[in-house]
């Protein structure tokens, strides 16, 4: 996903003079980037390996790179971090021979459970082939599994706390993190525009040259929850980062990023489709492209299908670009979907 203040300026909310909350609009976020560095150095090395073959452990961190934040969104807690870890380990054979070797984790995430990460251990080039190898791609392997199974449970336990106020309803509890929250995209855009005949229906507006577009999107969610995503005026503000209207009824009418986004809801089907009259402000006056989000629940994930109708000519590929980087992908961002 690009970053806020990449991309076409169009779709991007500036920092405004009046000091509106921009980006915190009912959001908490925590880096714990620091404490997850101390306490990853702190398990990892206390991970020793015993058997027949003599004793293993871990001696230095060598590589410690990547991040983490907790974000608080409704009274739900949403964790995310991504690591890539190296360790030194040295062993003792029986006979009192000194062997060194590293460990490394590449895909230590939340996008990843415990027994899906990829733990490797290796000997240094320089030394030879021993049974300690064998005794650390087993039991030395497993222990590190456990310490950075550790590592999340207290990232989720440490910092439930003070992130989620009470309501009155009592304490919420915190949201339980999924395998594959941050789902990688499997966005399948159309090769080419499709020429229409004529511009999208729409109660006013004026004929001028257009085509199409769709966009296919799983997300890791309810399809009443996604539906509310799009029609919630708290919802739009959170992933778009902006101060929104949004009217989530028939014929109610929207504003997103700062007038940029503007329309009116033309059909709702509560947790099956949306439909909807959509323009950018720098189109031709008037003019707005019939746009349709189709929900198709599958189990854990929700299928979205949007089709957008009657583009001007020439905007087909910021549009399709914009609808991609800032709903689709600043939802996943924004949620977790």
């Amino acid at each position: 996903m690009a970053k806020w203040g990449e991309g076409d300026p169009r779709w991007i909310v500036e920092e405004r003079a009046d000091a509106t909350n921009v980006n915190n609009w009912h959001w908490t976020e925590r880096d714990v980037t620091g404490w997850s560095s101390e306490r990853l150095r702190q398990l990892l090395l206390g991970v020793r390996v015993e058997g027949s073959e003599g004793v293993c452990q871990l001696t230095d961190l060598t590589k410690l790179d990547g991040e983490a934040s907790i974000n608080n969104r409704k009274g739900k807690l949403i964790f995310f971090y991504e690591w890539q870890l190296k360790a030194s380990w040295l062993g003792t054979s029986s006979s009192g021979v000194k062997y060194r070797g590293t460990v490394e984790v590449s895909n230590l995430s939340d996008e990843n459970d415990t027994d899906d990460l990829d733990i490797t251990a290796s000997l240094c080039k320089d030394q030879p082939n021993t049974p300690l190898l064998d005794l650390m791609r087993k039991s030395g392997v497993q222990e590190v599994r456990r310490a950075l199974g550790e590592y999340i449970s207290q990232l989720r336990s440490e910092f439930s706390q003070g992130m989620i106020l009470p309501t009155a309803k009592g304490p919420a509890a915190p949201l339980q993190s999924k395998k594959n929250q941050t789902k990688t995209s499997k966005s399948q855009f159309s090769s080419t525009p499709r020429p229409s005949s004529s511009p999208a229906p729409s109660p006013t507006g004026v004929r001028i040259p257009t085509c199409s577009f769709s966009l296919t999107e799983t997300f890791l969610t309810s399809a009443d929850e996604l539906y509310r995503t799009f029609i919630s005026q708290e919802f739009v503000q959170v992933f778009t980062r902006s101060v929104a209207v949004v009217d989530g009824r028939h014929g109610g009418q929207f504003q997103l990023l700062d007038g940029s986004i503007t329309g009116e809801f033309t059909k709702l089907i509560p947790d099956q489709r949306i439909e909807m009259r959509w323009r950018f402000r720098t189109w031709p006056s008037e003019h707005y492209a019939a746009v349709s989000l189709e929900l198709l629940e599958r189990g854990d994930e929700t299928e979205l299908k949007m089709e957008c109708r009657g583009v001007p000519v020439g905007e087909e590929d910021s549009t399709r670009e914009g609808w991609t980087r800032f709903y689709f992908q600043a939802i996943k961002q924004s949620f977790g979907y």
